[in-house]
C-alpha cells in the first residue's frame, strides 16, 4: 500500500494530536500486527471539533451550491485516481479481501459525484394560498453542525455517503469513524482537504470510548444533527441522547436479511445470487443476507451448490487477490461468529462447509453453511455479520413470508424466484425498507438506502439523502 498514514486528529483545518498526545493500535486482522498509533481524542477535542463546525457553518451554509458541487466533484476525481491507494488502507485495517475493498473505493466515490450533482438542485416551492391573501414560498435551508458516526464494515462508504449529502446541504461535520478502522476515514479527509473544503467544513476526532465523547457533542448546542451507522443497540442509546435537545436524527441500524429462494428459481442463478448477498464483504453487511429460507422443492439441489461455492473460496490475507474471503475485523468479531456457529450446531443444525475457526494467526472463519436450521433458533434471530448461511426449508409462499416477517428487523429482504410476478407480489408483503428481486445486490447512490422497524430512521442515498441534512422553512409573503 502506497500513500501517508494520517494519524492526527483533523480539527479546523489542521491535523493535531489529541489533547496530552493520547494515541492507540490500530491493527491488522490478518496477521494481528500494528499499522499505526492513532490519535486518541477526549471530550475536550471532540468539542473543539463541534465549535470549529460552528464557526465555519454560516460561511459554508452561503457557499453557492455550485462551489459545493465541484469541491464534491473534485474530491470524487481524486478518489478514483487514488482507488488502489483508499483499496489498499481497507484491506489492512478492516481484513476483506481486495477485490471487495476495490469496490468499496468506486462505490464510496460515487457518493461524492452523487451529492456533487444534487448540491444544484436543491428545490422548494411556491403557490398561492387557497384564500388568496398570500403566496406560499418554502425554500430549503441546512440544518447546520452534524455529526456523522460510522462503523468498521465500510469504512470508506459509510463515510463519504453521511459527508457527501450534508456538504452539498451547507452542513458543516464532525465525523467519528470507528476506532477499529481510523485511517481509512482520516485518508479522506485529507481527499478533501485537497478538494478544497475550507477549514472547519469538516473535522474528524477518534475518541476511545467512543459512547462519553458522542454524548458530549450531542449535548452542544451548536449540534442539530446525528447521523448514526451502527447497531440497533446503539442507535436506540443514541435516541435517548438526541432527545435531551431534540437533535434531529438519521439511523441506519441492524438488519436480519432473509433470503427467499421458490423452487421455480433456476438453481444456479439463485445461487449466483446468494453468494453475492452472502459474502460481499465476508458477510459483514448490514444488506448481508442473513437467513435462508428455500422451498423444500429445490432445497437439496440449492445447498449442494450453495455449499460448492462457498467451500471453494480460498481464505487468508485479503491483500492476496487469490483469496476470496479475508479476515474478521478483529478476533473478538471472529469468535462471535464461531459462537453463533456452536450453538446452532449444538441445537441440531449441521455444517455442510466449515464450521469451525481456522487455526493459526489471524482472525479468519470460513465460509459455512449450515442445515437442519429451523426458523425462530437464535441463528436466525441474531445478525450473523460474517460468512454464514443458515439454511431453512419452508412448503408454502405464506410460510416464507411469516418468517421472514418475524424479526424486529426490516433493512433488506431478497426474492428470487422463475416467476418474476411472484417475486414482486412477495417482495411487496415483506416488512423491509429494500427488497432486491432476483438480484444478489441493490445498494446504489442513485437510490434511497434505509429500513423500517427497528432497522432506522430516514434515507441515505438518492436525492431522498440531501432532505436528512435540510430544513424547510415557509415564507407567507403578502400578493
Amino acid at each position: 500500500m502506497d500513500g501517508k498514514l494520517f494519524t492526527d486528529l483533523y480539527i479546523d483545518g489542521a491535523w493535531r494530536p489529541a489533547t496530552g498526545d493520547a494515541r492507540a493500535a490500530v491493527h491488522d486482522p490478518a496477521d494481528g500486527s500494528v499499522i499505526a498509533e492513532v490519535a486518541v481524542a477526549g471530550i475536550a477535542d471532540c468539542l473543539a471539533a463541534v465549535e470549529a463546525a460552528e464557526a465555519a457553518q454560516a460561511g459554508w451554509a452561503a457557499t453557492a451550491p455550485r462551489r459545493r458541487s465541484e469541491i464534491l466533484r473534485r474530491a470524487y476525481e481524486i478518489m478514483r485516481d487514488e482507488r488502489e491507494t483508499i483499496a489498499g488502507l481497507i484491506v489492512r485495517e478492516n481484513g476483506k479481501v481486495l477485490a471487495d475493498a476495490r469496490s468499496e473505493a468506486d462505490y464510496a466515490a460515487e457518493f461524492f459525484r452523487w451529492f456533487a450533482e444534487e448540491a444544484v438542485r436543491i428545490g422548494g416551492d411556491f403557490r398561492v394560498a387557497p384564500n388568496g391573501d398570500k403566496r406560499i414560498v418554502v425554500t430549503r435551508q441546512p440544518i447546520g453542525v452534524s455529526v456523522l458516526v460510522t462503523p468498521w464494515n465500510f469504512p470508506a462508504a459509510m463515510a463519504t455517503r453521511k459527508i457527501g449529502p450534508a456538504l452539498a446541504a451547507g452542513c458543516c461535520v464532525v465525523l467519528k469513524p470507528a476506532f477499529e478502522t481510523p485511517l481509512t476515514a482520516l485518508y479522506l479527509v485529507d481527499v478533501l482537504e485537497r478538494a478544497g473544503v475550507p477549514a472547519g467544513v469538516v473535522n474528524c476526532v477518534t475518541p476511545r470510548p467512543a459512547g462519553p465523547a458522542v454524548s458530549a457533542m450531542l449535548h452542544h448546542p451548536a449540534v442539530r444533527k446525528l447521523s448514526f451507522t451502527g447497531s440497533t443497540e446503539v442507535g436506540r442509546i443514541l435516541l435517548h441522547e438526541a432527545a435531551d435537545r431534540v437533535v434531529s436524527t438519521s439511523m441506519e441500524l441492524g438488519g436480519n436479511a432473509p433470503f427467499l429462494v421458490f423452487d421455480d428459481a433456476p438453481v444456479a442463478d439463485a445461487v449466483a445470487a446468494a453468494m453475492v448477498a452472502k459474502m460481499r464483504n465476508g458477510g459483514a453487511a448490514c444488506t448481508a443476507a442473513n437467513r435462508f429460507y428455500v422451498q423444500r422443492g429445490i432445497a437439496e439441489a440449492f445447498t449442494k451448490a450453495l455449499a460448492a461455492e462457498m467451500s471453494a473460496l480460498a481464505v487468508g490475507p485479503g491483500a492476496d487477490p487469490a483469496n476470496g474471503l479475508g479476515a474478521s475485523v478483529s478476533v473478538g468479531e471472529r469468535d462471535k461468529i464461531a459462537e453463533l456457529v456452536d450453538e446452532a450446531v449444538a441445537g441440531g443444525a449441521r455444517a455442510e462447509t466449515g464450521g469451525g475457526p481456522i487455526a493459526g494467526p489471524g482472525a479468519f472463519y470460513p465460509a459455512t453453511v449450515l442445515t437442519g436450521v429451523q426458523h425462530g433458533t437464535p441463528i436466525t434471530r441474531t445478525e450473523i455479520f460474517g460468512p454464514v448461511a443458515p439454511i431453512v426449508v419452508f412448503d408454502s409462499e405464506q410460510e416464507a413470508i411469516d418468517w421472514a416477517n418475524d424479526t424486529e428487523y426490516g433493512l433488506i429482504a431478497y426474492v428470487y424466484s422463475g416467476d418474476l410476478a411472484r417475486a414482486i407480489r412477495v417482495g411487496e408483503r415483506l416488512d423491509a425498507g429494500m427488497v432486491a428481486v432476483n438480484r444478489g445486490v441493490l445498494s446504489d447512490p442513485a437510490a434511497p438506502f434505509g429500513g423500517v422497524k427497528q432497522s432506522g430512521l430516514g434515507r441515505e442515498g438518492g436525492s431522498e439523502g440531501i432532505e436528512e441534512f435540510l430544513e424547510q422553512k415557509y415564507l407567507a409573503v403578502p400578493l
